[in-house]
């Protein structure tokens, strides 16, 4: 049985402490595409239901998250592999890693054609309902279990210590909850970061298969010659692109102003 005493005793120290704000704040990054994702997924349900939505969707990845939590022997398990393709191992890891990809990438392009369409400016009250609600739910829940991996995994590599692990996914999953909202109507109030939201799911997409791809590749290698993906690229890339789009919408937002202005001097 796993002796929480000497958890809580890790935990109140300050190398406990230090690790617990080094684990909120690496959660919070990673849950960055999580929250991109059930940000632009619940604009599609009415505006009533949209805080309910986000509320749920990030209960259900802290539920998911700290389940798996108590189950890191499963998971690690979970890299072993089940069967082979020729000499490629596919474990349970490179699957749902697949899935969720091509999950990501498929609902993610279908997301860039509407917006490039104005299809979702077509969706009428009638298309809106408890029936979008469960499905768009849905789809929440299948991102919540592909991302909670890395969540996970990051967890465990910066800390063995139940406690800790728990502590900071609830707190950064609280706080994502806190300010979902906020991020929501500034992604989807402005198509230009809404757009590069998009781009950033779909590199993500990509990024998950290709990690699938490179761990049956892996496989083949000695433990010391495995390849690893590094996704910061694409984070720094997103930090890249959103404060180009933020110059732009502030450079429109006086241009606005200097026309507004110059049309009263006319008047």
């Amino acid at each position: 049985m796993h002796d929480f005493s000497t958890d809580l005793s890790s935990l109140l120290s300050v190398n406990g402490l230090i690790t617990l704000f080094t684990l909120t704040l690496l959660e919070i990054i990673l849950g960055i595409d999580n929250i991109i994702f059930i940000s632009i997924a619940v604009d599609k349900l009415p505006r009533i239901q949209q805080s309910k939505a986000r509320t749920i969707g990030l209960l259900l990845a802290l539920v998911v998250r700290t389940i798996l939590l108590f189950f890191i022997g499963f998971i690690a398990g979970l890299k072993d592999p089940f069967f082979h393709l020729g000499e490629y191992g596919i474990s349970g890891k490179a699957l749902i890693l697949l899935g969720g990809g091509l999950f990501l990438l498929i609902k993610t392009w279908q997301e860039i054609q509407e917006h490039i369409h104005g299809d979702e400016d077509e969706i009428g009250p009638g298309k809106k309902g408890k029936s979008t609600f469960n499905a768009i739910i849905m789809q929440i829940i299948i991102i919540d279990f592909v991302f909670s991996f890395d969540s996970i995994l990051a967890a465990v590599g910066l800390s063995g210590v139940v406690l800790i692990m728990v502590s900071a996914v609830v707190i950064s999953m609280f706080l994502m909850i806190l300010f979902s909202g906020l991020v929501s109507d500034f992604i989807n109030k402005n198509p230009g970061i809404k757009m590069i939201a998009l781009s950033f799911l779909l590199v993500i997409g990509g990024i998950l298969v290709a990690e699938a791809l490179i761990d049956s590749y892996n496989t083949t290698l000695a433990h010391e010659h495995h390849i690893e993906l590094n996704k910061n690229y694409a984070y720094i890339a997103l930090a890249f692109a959103m404060l180009i789009e933020l110059f732009n919408i502030k450079e429109r937002k006086i241009k606005r102003l200097k026309d507004f202005t110059q049309e009263d001097k006319e008047e």
